[in-house]
């Protein structure tokens, strides 16, 4: 038996442990924004591990965004920001519905391999793992609407590699699986490239909106999409939320 192998084993099993408790607390309300977490002594000496464990566990929940590590006063949960913009997590099929159009999709490449440096880069990635890589074209009645190029983390989603995506398409699939804690989008106006022009019936280079979104449950990746739509054919609301006194 590797005895250091089931040391490092447990030793994961205690971060994560100890980040899905303070997590689900925070998320759940029960402690709200300001409130102080137990000390690294305290918590410690309720999981029974090492303080380079908890340590690990709150600078990696401090990352995500949802507490705030103080020098010598400990570690609180977060305020959120007094203005924000709020940019929503769609689902495509309603973008069409909205449309009055009838939607469907289909996915026309799925590959699993080993995270490769580009997965890493996409998804953030602390170490290598296994990736799932689809791409889907999504319709509006008989057109082209959207093609979505897609990273899923599969020590995040393991069940991920067995699902076939046909009543559900990737991103709804893992809204309803998987709950978010943070999300990144990144908006550009591109030229089509080659994969996507095809996917689309556009000549290459066409001007496209490209979304690019990364999501995280906790600190750990979850997601990375890029979603191209032509040009003229999809605008993006952005609605803001004035500050609260």
């Amino acid at each position: 038996m590797n005895i250091a192998a089931g040391e490092q084993s447990e030793t994961r099993s205690l971060h994560r442990r100890i980040m899905t408790d303070v997590e689900g607390r925070i998320l759940s309300g029960e402690w709200p924004p300001g409130y102080r977490i137990p000390f690294e002594h305290e918590l410690t000496a309720y999981y029974s591990c090492s303080r380079m464990t908890v340590s690990k566990a709150l600078s990696q929940l401090a990352r995500a965004g949802l507490i705030e590590r103080r020098r010598k006063t400990g570690s609180f949960v977060r305020r959120p920001h007094s203005q924000s913009a709020v940019l929503e997590i769609r689902d495509i099929m309603t973008e069409v519905h909205a449309l009055g159009l009838p939607y469907r999709f289909e996915v026309v490449r799925r590959d699993k391999r080993r995270a490769g440096r580009i997965d890493v880069e996409r998804l953030r990635l602390t170490e290598p793992t296994l990736v799932l890589e689809l791409a889907c074209r999504h319709f509006a009645g008989m057109q082209p609407f959207c093609y979505e190029e897609r990273l899923i983390n599969l020590q995040a989603v393991p069940e991920a590699v067995e699902e076939p995506f046909t009543e559900l398409a990737p991103g709804a699939w893992l809204v309803n699986r998987v709950p978010w804690s943070d999300a990144e989008h990144r908006i550009q106006a591109i030229g089509a490239t080659s994969r996507a022009a095809a996917a689309l019936g556009v000549t290459e280079a066409t001007p496209c909106l490209v979304i690019e979104r990364r999501t995280w449950s906790a600190e750990q990746p979850v997601t990375h999409v890029r979603l191209t739509y032509p040009g003229d054919g999809h605008e993006l609301v952005a609605r803001f939320a004035p500050a609260q006194s």
